[in-house]
């Protein structure tokens, strides 16, 4: 079978996947987040932080709750880093730096899992269990509540309440995170990842001599970190090494796990607005910029000329044999086009055009599908702008799902689309200016521009994967992109929760003979041309520096 061939079934075979979860999936999610019962043990939670599940929010209060929550969860991350030499299971590991601690913290509380450590020469067994993988369920729940806020906000009307934060939050990690994570991690183990909690061994090698290595509760914050849209691998190989991703089948089921809550959760959208046809047109938006980056990024890892390619069938540096070309070419593309930042092949050595296809992907704010909650109100704002943009060109006040997108609305949308466009360029731009960022990078010229591009794009757009070649273990980056990934994590948070208020006061606007049709496929490329010209218009320029002048230069 040829490799592009092999390629082709393995799309076809996640395609079919994703459809057949699709349908129960996004229909179970509207039904979690719309009942007004609950579980025993979520009561029990809720007595122990003192909560009270049925009291109604307004935008301000539930964005405190986000707020608060997220800062404890990065204060005990800190906290339990800075004191892991004197725990339990530390595997002998010494407490974390500081800057590198405040770095990682913040990478795991804003669901970006950004790492400038090596996973197995670094963390112990509680710090990656009750840190890190905590982090990975808490944080991904936080994404799907703001997401399901923006919903309500326009599903509800003449009301600004948008439900209750901690309800929404623990209904995420008790009813959907976690039964799927039982179940996920019982496929790995069968596929042959790791799950103990054994401690650091010498193991022989085939050219002889010994290395060491340590277990971990592997397969089990391995699909948390998938299913979470996090990232964050027990080994610094990430998912290319065995213990994580051991075969092409566990390759293809990690795949999935990136992909099925993000797609879903558009199904959870028009089931809570009432109207199906919605959730299909911001699906088929996903799914053609997905579809769109796979084929050229197949296309240019394939067909990239020079010999020693071509003997090799394609650009096979830095990746896996295991999965070959096609398997890593969808895995990069869903990583980065979600906030996953998993990788099971080098970006870094991806053709230049390909490293620019990743790049591009998480600039597009990682809607298509995005991270779990994340992609979803990313899409939703994108709508906006899209509906705003037909608006002015017909004269007509824009409105999208029966309400008026009006002066504080269009506001609140173009400071969601500002925030981290400034952050990426301006963190890079500063790098580039001084002495010591640069002297971290391991290449010069257009690959060395796109190493430090695509360290603050990653962090900035909470993705957390690395181009590679890049220390990013400095006070600078650490410290630089810590700031970037909190910053680009929560104040976008804040435009989404008061544009959902905003919305939710208004009563609804009834359908015209004039009224532009967002469930038809018309709206859908209006959609996908906003996002692209958007995106295309804010990074152009940097990415004609990077990725764009190394492409054309080889």
């Amino acid at each position: 079978m040829s490799p592009v061939l092999a390629g082709v079934l393995q799309l076809l075979a996640l395609i079919a996947a994703l459809a057949l979860a699709y349908r129960p999936l996004g229909d179970y999610m509207a039904k979690v987040y719309s009942s007004d019962k609950h579980l025993r043990v979520e009561k029990w939670i809720y007595k122990g932080i003192g909560a009270n599940p049925n009291t109604e929010m307004r935008w301000p209060a539930y964005l405190r709750g986000v707020l608060a929550f997220s800062a404890v969860s990065v204060l005990f991350l800190y906290l339990l880093q800075r004191l892991q030499g004197s725990l339990p299971g530390s595997l002998g590991f010494k407490a974390i730096d500081p800057d590198q601690a405040f770095n990682t913290a913040a990478s795991f509380a804003a669901n970006t899992n950004w790492q400038s450590y090596y996973g197995e020469q670094a963390m112990g067994h509680v710090v990656q269990t009750g840190g890190l993988a905590v982090q990975n369920f808490v944080s991904a729940a936080v994404g799907i509540a703001v997401a399901v806020a923006l919903v309500r906000g326009f599903a509800r009307s003449r009301t600004g309440e948008l439900g209750n934060f901690w309800a929404d939050l623990v209904r995420g990690v008790v009813r959907i995170l976690i039964p799927i994570s039982v179940i996920g991690a019982i496929v790995l183990v069968a596929c042959g990842a790791i799950q103990n909690f054994s401690g650091i061994h010498e193991v022989g090698q085939f050219m002889g001599g010994e290395q060491q290595w340590n277990g971990g509760a592997v397969a089990s914050q391995e699909v948390i970190k998938e299913l979470g849209t996090n990232g964050g691998g027990y080994f610094n190989a990430n998912s290319a090494h065995p213990f994580e991703n051991p075969n092409p089948i566990s390759n293809l089921f990690e795949i999935f796990l990136i992909l099925v809550i993000p797609f879903a959760l558009t199904r959870t959208f028009g089931k809570m607005v009432g109207s199906i046809k919605q959730g299909y047109a911001i699906l088929a938006t996903m799914a053609t910029i997905w579809l769109g980056f796979i084929a050229l990024m197949m296309w240019t890892e394939f067909h990239h000329g020079g010999p020693a390619f071509d003997l090799a069938g394609g650009a096979m540096e830095g990746k896996e044999t295991r999965f070959g070309i096609g398997g890593s070419a969808i895995f990069s593309v869903s990583t980065t086009l979600t906030s996953t930042g998993a990788v099971n092949s080098f970006h870094s050595s991806n053709t230049g055009f390909g490293g620019g296809i990743d790049l591009l992907g998480m600039q597009l704010g990682e809607i298509a599908p995005g991270g779990t909650g994340s992609g979803l109100y990313g899409m939703l704002i994108m709508a906006i702008i899209a509906v705003f943009i037909a608006g002015l060109m017909v004269g007509r006040t824009p409105e999208y799902l029966g309400k008026k997108i009006g002066t504080r609305e269009i506001k609140l949308a173009a400071c969601y689309i500002l925030v981290t466009p400034a952050l990426v360029l301006g963190f890079t731009g500063a790098s580039m200016a001084m002495d010591t960022p640069k002297n971290s990078m391991t290449n010069s010229g257009a690959h060395g521009f796109s190493e430090i591009l695509y360290a603050f794009t990653s962090g900035a757009n909470n993705n957390g994967s690395a181009f590679a070649g890049l220390n990013a273990d400095t006070q600078w980056f650490n410290t630089t992109i810590g700031l970037a990934m909190l910053l680009g994590r929560f104040l976008p948070m804040v435009f989404v929760l008061a544009l959902a208020g905003s919305l939710a006061e208004q009563k609804p606007i009834p359908k015209t003979a004039g009224t532009l049709r967002t469930e038809k496929p018309l709206f859908t490329g209006l959609l996908v041309g906003t996002i692209m010209i958007i995106t295309g218009l804010t990074y152009f320029p940097a990415l004609a520096l990077g990725p764009l002048a190394e492409g054309l230069a080889s």
